[in-house]
């Protein structure tokens, strides 16, 4: 996974894929600040998904806003927040011929039939 707006530096260190989720109803910035010559913050809505790669040391702070102002709610180290991403077993890539050679194979007996509904008047 890229980070488009400021990459991590390049010194070697493993990364990791962290998840947090925004289980509140507050509108949350999610900030990194451990990590020497990189810059993370990010925006989380509430309900809100963030995947990010860090480094295993890294430390994600939580601030919850308020009215004009954000408290530090959270500190989590984001070896917490990881995530397995293994390879799906038996799973294995086709290629084009492949792919069209079971289309040929196995064509559709009838044609999709499509319906229309409109609004009554």
């Amino acid at each position: 996974m890229a980070q488009i707006l400021d990459p991590l530096p390049s010194d070697g260190q493993s990364q990791v894929l962290c998840c947090y989720v925004n289980a509140t109803s507050k509108i949350q910035i999610a900030r990194i600040t451990n990590v020497p010559d990189w810059y993370f913050e990010r925006v989380v809505f509430p309900g809100q998904r963030l995947l990010f790669e860090t480094v295993p040391k890294a430390l994600l702070e939580i601030h919850t806003g308020m009215m004009a102002s954000a408290i530090l709610s959270d500190s989590i180290p984001c070896e917490r927040l990881q995530i397995d991403a293994p390879e799906p077993a038996g799973f294995e890539v086709a290629s084009g011929d492949e792919l069209e050679a079971s289309r040929l194979a196995a064509p559709l007996d009838e044609p999709a039939t499509a319906v229309a509904i409109s609004p009554s008047s």
